[in-house]
C-alpha cells in the first residue's frame, strides 16, 4: 500500500500504513555530559512554528495535488503547529458528550464517515537538513494529529496513521535531500478512528502536538524496557533492562546525589534501595552507555528509574506492601486558549495544584497525554492510571440507556487489530515510567471480545501492572477483563452493597463525585468508606479542569465558552464544566473539600492537644510543624508551633500548652501541619492538614438600651429612636425602610425566599418539575394579618403570609426593633404533607450596590453548604459582594457560607449594617444579584449591572449533591422537607 487512498479513512484494516513500530520515549545524547544536562538533542529537530495551511470544509473541495513539487503553496494562510484547526480561525469548535459529532447530521454506521461534513486541513513546511543530520538516515515524528493524517515529502508519499494521541513516526530517508524539502501533511478530521475517539470533549482537529525530525547514531538503542524487582522484605532491588540492540552495552545506576550505586551489565542489584511512592517519589537515575564496534562511545541514555511493587495481595492493590488508597482526579489536557495544545508549563501548573491539594492519583481521562505529563508525574509524584485513547459511547448509549444494536467493538473481530493498535502504542511509548501502576482500556466502550483482548494483552507484556476497565459493569461475561471492580457515579449505598457482597476484587470509583457547576455535595460520604472498608481503595473525581473557552462577546469582551456558543450543533452545552479547577486555571471553591476529605494526615485537637494520626504509608511526619491559633470569636488570641514526629501508619495525642479564657465567647482551636521547607511543589509554610475544635463559655445577652417611638398611620408603621427610623408598609406587607444616620438601607423590602438559583445538578435531576412551586411563591405572596404590638423599649410588627404553592402553609416574618437600631427578625414557618422538598428557607433584600465590603464570621473562607462544609473552618475573613459569584460556566447559586455567626456589609466609609445570629448559626449569601438573575442567565455577560447589594440570609439552604449530574437528588439528610415547621432569627444591627 504505496499509494494513499481515501478508502483507508472508512476502513477498519488500515490504521497505519508505513508508520514505524511504536518505541519506548527515552532520549538519547552523544556524550555523558549531554545525558547529565538532559537538554535539547541534538539528534532532533522541531519542526513547531509557522506552516502554509489550506482548510476545507469537505472532502472534495481540498487541494488534491497539493504535496506535489510543482503546486506552489506560497500564497497560502499561516497556521502555528503545534495547534488546533478550530482554534485558529479555521472551521469551529464543537463540544459533545456522548453522542456522536454527526448524530442527526450523517445517517451513517461505523466504520462510515461522514462524507459532507469531514473537514481538512493541508499543511505545508519547507526545511532543510540540519548540517549534523546530513548522511544519517532521517525519521519524523508527530506526537499527536487528530485524527487521521497523510504524509509526503518532496512529491512522494510516506505513510498514514490513526489513533490522535499517540506518536506517528515515519522513515523519510529515501525522500529527503539536501536541499530544500517539502513536507506536506493532509489532516483528516473524520477517520474510522473518529468511531473510537468519542471522549466528552471539544471535537477539534489537526496538528496539536509537538512535531520534529530525529535521526540517531550508527549505533542506536531504538526501544528501551526497564523493569524493578523488589524481593518479600523491599530490602534488596534488582534493575532489569531490555534494549534492542546488538551492541555492547554499560550500566551506571546513581542515586539522588550522584552516587554510583551499581554498575555494570544488566540486571544491577541495590541493596536498601530508597522506594518510589507519590509520598516520596526518589528516583535513580541510569545511564545507559552503548558502543560501537570499536568500542568507542556512540550514545548516552538516561532513563530514571523508580523502584516500586503493585500488586494485588489478598484482594486489595498493595503499593510496596502496603494497601494504597487513590485520593485521585480525571484529567483532560486543557487550555482554554489552546485547547489540548497545553505546555509544560500548563502541566507542572496542574501537577503543582494537585500536590498542594491532597490529590495522589490522576486518569488521563480517556487517551495518553503527552510524554511530559508522565514524566512530570515520576518526579513529583502522582499515581496514575494510563488510560488508551478508546472511547465508543454513543455507539451503546442512547440518552442514558443502553442499546447494544451496533455498539463498537463488541465481539466484531474486524475492530480487533485496530483498537489492539491504540494499547501497544500506549503501552510501548510509556512502560517505563514508574509512575504508572494500572493500564486502562479505555472509557465507556460497553464490553467484550475485543476490549477483553486489550486486557490480556496488557497482562502478557506487563505482570508488574493492573488493568482496568469499567465497562465490564454492563456485562459481566466479560469481567475478567478487570483487576478491580470498577464503576461511576455509584452511590455510596452502592457501594457499600458491594463491598458487603464478600466480593473477590477490590473496589475504586473511577469516575465519582460529577463535580459540575456548583457540587461535589457529599463527597465526605464516599471519602468515609476508605477507612470503613479495606477493599474501598478511593477513587478519581471527574474531573480536574474545566474544558471551556475564550471567545468574545458582541461587544468584544472575552468571556469563558462552552457548548453552542460557537453555533456548534449538535452540542451538550456546559456539561464540559466539571472542574475543581476552571478552564483559565484558578481554584474552584469546590477545591476547598477536595484538599480536606484527601489528607494524608488528620488532625484532631481539644482543649489540651492535638490528636494526630498520620495516614501516610511510607512517610512520618517529619517534613512538618505542627501548628494551632486559639481564636476568640473568630479573632486570633495565641498560637505557637510543635515538633510533631510519627511514623507512617500511626497516631499520637500531642499535649500543647493551650490557654484556658474565663472570658464569656465562641472559641475555636485551630490546628495545621505545615511544611517546615520548600519542596518543588510548594512554598516552605505550605499547609498540608487542618483540624478545629469549637467550644462556647456562654454569656447573658444584654438587652438593648433605648426608648422606640412609635407612629401607626392609616398604611405605613414608623419605629423611631436616636439617629434611626423603621418603616412597614401595611399594603407591601414587609419592612420598607431602614435609615441608621440618614442613609436609607433597604433598596429592595425583604420577603421570604423559598427559592435558589439553580444549580446544574438541581437541572440535572429535574428538581423544578416538582418543587417550581416554591418558585412561584419566592415572587408573589398574600399578606393575610399584619400585628403590631408595642412597648417602651421595642416595637414589633408581625406579617403572616398565604403563599400560592398551598393555603395550608403558614409563613410568618415578626421585625422587632429595639431602641438602640438594631431589629429582630424572625421567620417562621409550618409546613404541610405532601409538598414537594424546599430548595432554601430565607429571607432576602436588597441593599445599595454601594455596600458590597463583606467581613465574616463564620464557615469559610470559601464558599460552602451544608453537604459541602468539612473542608470549611470557622474564622474571620472579608471579600466583596462581587466575590459571591463564583465562576461556574453557567451562572447558578453560590457564595454562600454556613455557620455564620455574623457578616457586616459597608461601604468605602464602613458604615451600612450587620446580620448577627440569634439561637442558631445561619447559612447567608451575599450577592450582587438575586437568584432569580442568575437563573435567568446562561452566561456571566448576561447578568445585569450591578445596582444592588443582595443580602440573603437563611435558616437553611438544601445541599448541593454530585454523586451525578444527570439525575441524583441531594441526599436525604440535606434537604428541607416541606412539611415540617422551621423558625430561623437573626438580628440587623448598624455599623
Amino acid at each position: 500500500m504505496n499509494s494513499p487512498e481515501l478508502k483507508w479513512l472508512s476502513d477498519t484494516s488500515v490504521f497505519e500504513v508505513n508508520r514505524l513500530p511504536a518505541h519506548s520515549d527515552h532520549t538519547y545524547y552523544a556524550t555523558m555530559e549531554e545525558a547529565r544536562r538532559e537538554e535539547a538533542m541534538d539528534w532532533r529537530y522541531s519542526l513547531n512554528g509557522s506552516w502554509k495551511f489550506h482548510y476545507a470544509a469537505n472532502v472534495e473541495s481540498r487541494p488534491q495535488s497539493f504535496y506535489e513539487m510543482d503546486t506552489d503553496c506560497s500564497g497560502w494562510d499561516t497556521i502555528q503547529v503545534p495547534g488546533h484547526i478550530q482554534l485558529q480561525g479555521y472551521g469551529k469548535p464543537q463540544y459533545v458528550n456522548t453522542m456522536y459529532p454527526w448524530d442527526g447530521i450523517s445517517p451513517v454506521r461505523p466504520p462510515e464517515i461522514p462524507q459532507d461534513s469531514n473537514p481538512v486541513g493541508s499543511y505545508v513546511k519547507t526545511f532543510t537538513k540540519p548540517e549534523k543530520m546530513k548522511g544519517q538516515p532521517l525519521f519524523i515524528s508527530f506526537q499527536g494529529v487528530e485524527s487521521a493524517l497523510y504524509v509526503w515529502l518532496n512529491g512522494q508519499f510516506v505513510g498514514y496513521s490513526e489513533d490522535s494521541f499517540t506518536p506517528a513516526e515515519f522513515d523519510l530517508t529515501s525522500f529527503v535531500t539536501d536541499g530544500e524539502n517539502k513536507l506536506a501533511v493532509e489532516v483528516y478530521q473524520r477517520s474510522t478512528g473518529s468511531w473510537l475517539e468519542d471522549q466528552d470533549f471539544w471535537r477539534f482537529s489537526g496538528i496539536f502536538r509537538d512535531v520534529y525530525l530525529y535521526t540517531m547514531p550508527e549505533v542506536h538503542i531504538s526501544d528501551l524496557k526497564v523493569r524493578t524487582e523488589l524481593d518479600e522484605s523491599f530490602e534488596t532491588g534488582v534493575l532489569h533492562v531490555d534494549a534492542e540492540t546488538e551492541a555492547d552495552l554499560h550500566f551506571i545506576l546513581e542515586n539522588r546525589n550522584g552516587q554510583v550505586v551499581a554498575e555494570g551489565a544488566s540486571p544491577l542489584t541495590i541493596k536498601r534501595p530508597h522506594l518510589w511512592s507519590a509520598e516520596s517519589p526518589y528516583l535513580y537515575q541510569l545511564f545507559i552507555q552503548v558502543r560501537n564496534s570499536s568500542g568507542e562511545l556512540v550514545e548516552v541514555i538516561p532513563q530514571k528509574v523508580g523502584f516500586r511493587r503493585f500488586e494485588m495481595k489478598n484482594k486489595i492493590m498493595h503499593l510496596n506492601g502496603k494497601r494504597i488508597v487513590f485520593k485521585g482526579v480525571n484529567r483532560h489536557e486543557f487550555n482554554c486558549r489552546s485547547g489540548r495544545a497545553i505546555t509544560k508549563e500548563d502541566m507542572i501548573w496542574d501537577i503543582k495544584t494537585m500536590k498542594q491539594n491532597n490529590i495522589n492519583a490522576v486518569r488521563t481521562s480517556h487517551y495518553p497525554n503527552q510524554t511530559e505529563w508522565y514524566n512530570l508525574c515520576d518526579e513529583y509524584g502522582l499515581y496514575v492510571i494510563d488510560e488508551m485513547n478508546l472511547e465508543t459511547h454513543g455507539s451503546w448509549q442512547k440518552m442514558g440507556k443502553v442499546d447494544t444494536a451496533w455498539t463498537i467493538p463488541g465481539n466484531k473481530p474486524e475492530w480487533q487489530d485496530i483498537v489492539l493498535d491504540r494499547a501497544k502504542s500506549m503501552y510501548e511509548r510509556d512502560k517505563n515510567h514508574p509512575s504508572i501502576l494500572i493500564w486502562s482500556c479505555g472509557n465507556e466502550s460497553h464490553a467484550g471480545e475485543v476490549i477483553l483482548n486489550i486486557s490480556k494483552y496488557f497482562k502478557q507484556q506487563d505482570p508488574s501492572r493492573l488493568v482496568h476497565y469499567e465497562g465490564v459493569f454492563y456485562d459481566r461475561e466479560y469481567n475478567a477483563t478487570s483487576d478491580m471492580e470498577s464503576r461511576m457515579y455509584a452511590k455510596p449505598a452502592d457501594i457499600e452493597e458491594y463491598l458487603f457482597s464478600d466480593p473477590d476484587k477490590p473496589y475504586i470509583s473511577c469516575e465519582y463525585i460529577h463535580a459540575m457547576g456548583n457540587s461535589l455535595g457529599g463527597m465526605y460520604k464516599y471519602t468515609d468508606l476508605e477507612e470503613k472498608y479495606p477493599m474501598y481503595q478511593g477513587g478519581f473525581i471527574w474531573d480536574f479542569i474545566d474544558q471551556a473557552l475564550v471567545k468574545k462577546d458582541r461587544f468584544g469582551q472575552e468571556f469563558l465558552a462552552y457548548g453552542g456558543d460557537f453555533d456548534d450543533r449538535p452540542t451538550d452545552y456546559n456539561f464540559c464544566g466539571n472542574g475543581i479547577v476552571t478552564s483559565d486555571r484558578k481554584l474552584s471553591p469546590k477545591m476547598q473539600e477536595v484538599k480536606f476529605l484527601y489528607q494524608n494526615i488528620k488532625l484532631f485537637p481539644d482543649q489540651k492537644g492535638v490528636l494526630v494520626k498520620n495516614d501516610q504509608l511510607f512517610e512520618g511526619t517529619e517534613a512538618y510543624e505542627l501548628g494551632w491559633t486559639i481564636l476568640k470569636n473568630g479573632l486570633p488570641q495565641q498560637g505557637n508551633v510543635a515538633d510533631v514526629q510519627l511514623n507512617p501508619l500511626s497516631e499520637q495525642y500531642i499535649s500543647l500548652d493551650i490557654p484556658h479564657f474565663e472570658e464569656p465567647g465562641e472559641y475555636a482551636i485551630h490546628a495545621s501541619l505545615c511544611l517546615k521547607e520548600k519542596t518543588i511543589w510548594a512554598e516552605a509554610g505550605h499547609e498540608v492538614a487542618f483540624g478545629q475544635y469549637i467550644y462556647t463559655i456562654e454569656q447573658k445577652a444584654a438587652e438593648p438600651a433605648g426608648n422606640v417611638t412609635v407612629v401607626e398611620g392609616d398604611v405605613i408603621i414608623g419605629v423611631h429612636g436616636d439617629d434611626f427610623h423603621v418603616l412597614f408598609s401595611k399594603a407591601s406587607g414587609t419592612l420598607i425602610s431602614l435609615q441608621y444616620a440618614g442613609s436609607e438601607m433597604i433598596a429592595a423590602p425583604p420577603y421570604p425566599l423559598f427559592w435558589r438559583a439553580r444549580t446544574d445538578n438541581d437541572k440535572g435531576n429535574q428538581f423544578a418539575f416538582k418543587s417550581s412551586g416554591w418558585y412561584t411563591s419566592s415572587l408573589v405572596r398574600k399578606c393575610t394579618n399584619v400585628e403590631l404590638t408595642t412597648g417602651e423599649h421595642s416595637a414589633a410588627i408581625a406579617f403572616d403570609y398565604v403563599l400560592p404553592i398551598s393555603e395550608a402553609v403558614q409563613a410568618t416574618v415578626t421585625y422587632t426593633v429595639y431602641g438602640d437600631g438594631s431589629v429582630h427578625v424572625k421567620n417562621d414557618y409550618k409546613g404541610a404533607g405532601q409538598l414537594p422538598d424546599m430548595p432554601i428557607h430565607a429571607l432576602s433584600f436588597k441593599v445599595p450596590a454601594d455596600y458590597s465590603q463583606l467581613d465574616w464570621y463564620a464557615m469559610g473562607p470559601e464558599e460552602n453548604y451544608e453537604d459541602r462544609a468539612k473542608g470549611a473552618r470557622l474564622c474571620r475573613f472579608q471579600n466583596a459582594a462581587s466575590d459571591n459569584v463564583s465562576p461556574y460556566l453557567a451562572p447558578q447559586e453560590s457564595g454562600a457560607r454556613t455557620g455564620v455567626r455574623f457578616v457586616k456589609i459597608s461601604n468605602e466609609n464602613k458604615k451600612g449594617l450587620a446580620i448577627h445570629f440569634i439561637n442558631d448559626p445561619l447559612t447567608c449569601t451575599i450577592s450582587p444579584y438575586t437568584a432569580f438573575e442568575l437563573e435567568n442567565a446562561a452566561h456571566h455577560y448576561e447578568l445585569p449591572p450591578v445596582h444592588y447589594t443582595v443580602v440573603t440570609v437563611a435558616g437553611r439552604q438544601m445541599g448541593v449533591g454530585g454523586d451525578d449530574s444527570w439525575g441524583a437528588p441531594v441526599h436525604d439528610e440535606h434537604r428541607i422537607h416541606s412539611e415540617n415547621e422551621m423558625t430561623f432569627e437573626f438580628m440587623v444591627q448598624p455599623l
